[in-house]
């Protein structure tokens, strides 16, 4: 497929219409690249790929194996069929309420109860600054308009490349729970996605989990790759697979600009 390089560039405004963003600025700092194919629309995979050596909580000596090939063609089978096992919250994933609420948990509240409308639509990836978990201060200098749905937010994490190391390590960006409070009370966000393997910082983690999930109205997306990805406004598509009782899920995520 050919490719062509665009150069756009979009300034921070906000047009809201019956609760939807028809145009908003991307990024923090003016222009980014866009590059388009010949109908103006990419698709950019900000999914981690699946491999023994990536990271597992709070595990030393990451993932390790988690597929197997139980018939080999090469040993005699019809065909090759693999089998496969890893924690419900490894690589990119998603968390429903039943992840930190017991109650939620028994009554149903798996990821197959997650809303696709809300995993699938506009969203906007932001730059956090670098230095430092994402706290009330944090979340009001970045100035997210009222009306926007969709966040992921692209922290130290990745320039760290902490989902390529394969020990797990405590000293990652996340929300603190004065944060994660200051997003619940003071935007329209209800889908909340980071680059580490939790999106509550690791000395804030159930406080801030409890908060985002409580209302049951804010789906977590954590694991995110964001590498080389302009910040932005794209459409952001994600799906957890249909894991009936699951607190979390593997997910694939995508953007098309």
């Amino acid at each position: 497929m050919k490719m062509k390089k665009k150069m756009n560039c979009y300034w921070w405004h906000a047009l809201i219409m019956s609760g939807c963003v028809l145009g908003l600025c991307v990024g923090i700092g003016g222009c980014v690249c866009v590059v388009e194919n010949e109908n103006g629309r990419i698709i950019i995979d900000i999914s981690h790929r699946y491999q023994p050596d990536m990271p597992a909580w709070e595990s030393k000596d990451s993932l390790g194996q988690f597929l197997w090939l139980t018939r080999s063609m090469a040993n005699g089978s019809l065909a090759n069929f693999s089998q496969f096992k890893l924690p419900a919250h490894s690589g990119t994933h998603v968390d429903a309420p039943g992840h930190v609420f017991d109650h939620y948990f028994h009554s149903g509240f798996d990821v197959d109860s997650l809303d696709l409308l809300l995993l699938n639509g506009p969203a906007l990836l932001v730059d956090v600054p670098r230095d430092t978990n994402i706290s009330a201060g944090v979340m009001k200098s970045l100035n997210i308009p009222r009306g926007v749905r969709r966040v992921l937010f692209r922290t130290l994490n990745t320039y760290r490349r902490l989902m390529y190391q394969k020990e797990f390590d405590t000293s990652y960006v996340g929300f603190t729970e004065d944060g994660a409070n200051w997003l619940v009370e003071n935007t329209d966000i209800k889908l909340v996605g980071i680059d580490y393997l939790s999106v509550a910082a690791y000395d804030h983690l159930i406080p801030a989990h409890l908060v985002f999930l409580k209302g049951r109205e804010i789906i977590l997306v954590e694991g995110l790759k964001l590498d080389d990805v302009a910040a932005g406004i794209y459409t952001v598509h994600c799906l957890p697979l249909r894991l009936a009782g699951a607190e979390g899920s593997p997910i694939r995520c995508i953007l098309i600009k």
